[in-house]
């Protein structure tokens, strides 16, 4: 029997027909496990309606009030963690272990956004001038949307929508229309934790829905991550209709090893970075830099810890990478082992044909994979491959491997592995990348930061989450008041308590 799953509207079920819909895959199999609908104009309008219907209450609803839903939001999605990890699993084809971590790190920043009474204090100034006084506050937009990608199905929304509805907001979600069955069931919880209907609305589809929300004048601020061409889409688009935008795009993250780096440490975070989610990760470490003479060294250490990796469906307990998400994507992924051989590489590590726990049977398998002495020329090295296929590219020197990641267009994540402060200190100086590692191999900031890179992995002024993401879902409006006589409000002897 396949899963059917649909929009949530207005605190429910969409429970009409859709025009469209679209297969939902199980990829370790390679079976259609369910179907999902796609919205078109009536369905975008319908979610925006009720955004913008329930704004006003939500808006004046207390801050109080506000962050005990939070709190149970978030004491809901704890508990059924395991479930809506094995629906990522199901859909996307992550090991549930992974899954589960997805969960965990979106949770953070719902915490994060548990604290908004503090995370939205203004200024005050007294006695401006006589007897005047001036004060800020912050206030939110209205109906914000976003848009996110199939690599991450809890855990990217969970970057954007309890920061948007924390400060006030109201959410349209647009998932990806490969691994839908998250969001909803993350729809759900917010109902069950007494968040109002049509404070949050999903629905689902493809670029007609993206376009919907884009186009629609009730939509103030758009929320993206992406690719880079789509981000670049979704900024132009959003912006011409003046919409606020944060667009996070593509990445093609390096990884510098030192020769003083400690290289069991650097293999295991390659292997690690590189392998982790099947690549599919915008923070993965797709290129490793090695500068002399420590790369053939290194690569002998990669080489022993990829062939102890096991590959295998997601439910596999004993499984740590599992399959891509879908066939299409598979097979180009692939084909940049072919290309880069054609181009001068060497195929180090062929992933093509796995070892696959239980049988590869149908699934969208590839394992991981390994380029060497790829170059800057070469499709592997310009190209976001998204899937497990690390790239080694090696240099003469830590002028050479600068020179190497100040040329690339992307700007996501970075990582240097080296004993010497002195290096470490001066490479986060110089590096033009929006998160750096030191000996950190993904440096995923935690939710009190933002997340968010440079140059073409970014389109907008704001990053997700921690302060730059409440700045984003608010503007503030400055008051300048002047009070001739002190009201008298009554005598009162009860306690205090906040509404």
């Amino acid at each position: 029997m396949t899963r059917h799953v649909t929009h949530w509207i207005g605190g429910k079920p969409f429970d009409g027909e859709a025009a469209r819909r679209g297969d939902v895959y199980e990829p370790a199999s390679g079976r259609v496990a369910g179907t999902v609908d796609f919205a078109g104009r009536d369905e975008v309008d319908a979610a925006v309606a009720a955004a913008k219907g329930a704004f006003p209450g939500w808006r004046d609803a207390s801050l109080a009030h506000r962050a005990k839903v939070l709190f149970r939001f978030r004491e809901l999605v704890s508990a059924h963690g395991e479930e809506i990890a094995r629906l990522i699993s199901a859909e996307h084809g992550k090991v549930i272990s992974d899954a589960a971590g997805e969960v965990a790190r979106g949770l953070e920043v719902v915490e994060f956004a548990c604290g908004i009474p503090h995370l939205l204090k203004g200024g005050f100034s007294e006695n401006v001038s006589t007897r005047v006084d001036a004060y800020s506050i912050l206030q939110p937009l209205g109906v914000a949307a976003g848009i996110t990608p199939f690599n991450f199905p809890a855990m990217v929304p969970m970057w954007m929508f309890p920061v948007a509805i924390a400060c006030g907001n109201t959410f349209v979600l647009k998932p990806s229309e490969k691994d839908p069955s998250a969001s909803v069931r993350l729809a759900e919880l917010w109902a069950e934790a007494g968040l109002p209907d049509g404070v949050f609305n999903v629905v689902h589809g493809d670029r007609d829905a993206v376009d919907g929300l884009l186009h629609h004048p009730d939509v103030r601020a758009v929320s993206f991550v992406g690719s880079t061409p789509v981000a670049r889409h979704i900024y132009a688009t959003a912006a011409a209709n003046g919409k606020r935008v944060q667009a996070l795009g593509g990445a093609k993250n390096h990884m510098l090893v030192l020769p003083d780096a400690d290289l069991d440490l650097a293999a295991d975070a390659a292997v690690s970075a590189g392998f982790g989610s099947a690549g599919e990760r915008c923070m993965a470490i797709s290129v490793v830099v090695a500068v002399d003479p420590v790369g053939d060294e290194l690569m002998a250490r990669i080489r022993e810890r990829v062939a102890g990796l096991r590959v295998g469906p997601g439910d596999d307990p004993e499984a740590e990478m599992g399959p891509l998400v879908t066939r299409a994507h598979r097979d180009k992924v692939a084909s940049y082992l072919d290309g880069g051989v054609a181009q001068g590489a060497t195929l180090a590590i062929d992933g093509r044909d796995p070892d696959v726990l239980g049988g590869a049977g149908d699934g969208f398998w590839l394992g991981p994979s390994v380029l060497d002495h790829v170059t800057p020329e070469m499709d592997a090295y310009r190209d976001e491959i998204f899937g497990p296929v690390l790239s080694v590219v090696r240099t003469g020197s830590y002028e050479a491997a600068m020179e190497l990641l100040s040329a690339n267009p992307y700007g996501n994540g970075t990582a240097i592995f080296t004993n010497d402060g002195g290096a470490a200190r001066r490479f986060q100086n110089e590096v033009e990348v929006g998160m750096v590692g030191v000996n950190v191999p993904i440096p995923v900031p935690m939710a009190y930061y933002s997340f968010g890179g440079w140059k073409d992995s970014l389109f907008g002024d704001s990053h997700a989450h921690g302060m730059e993401g409440v700045h984003f879902y608010t503007r503030t409006k400055a008051v300048t008041a002047r009070w001739l006589d002190p009201s008298h409000g009554g005598v009162n002897l009860g306690f205090p308590t906040n509404g």
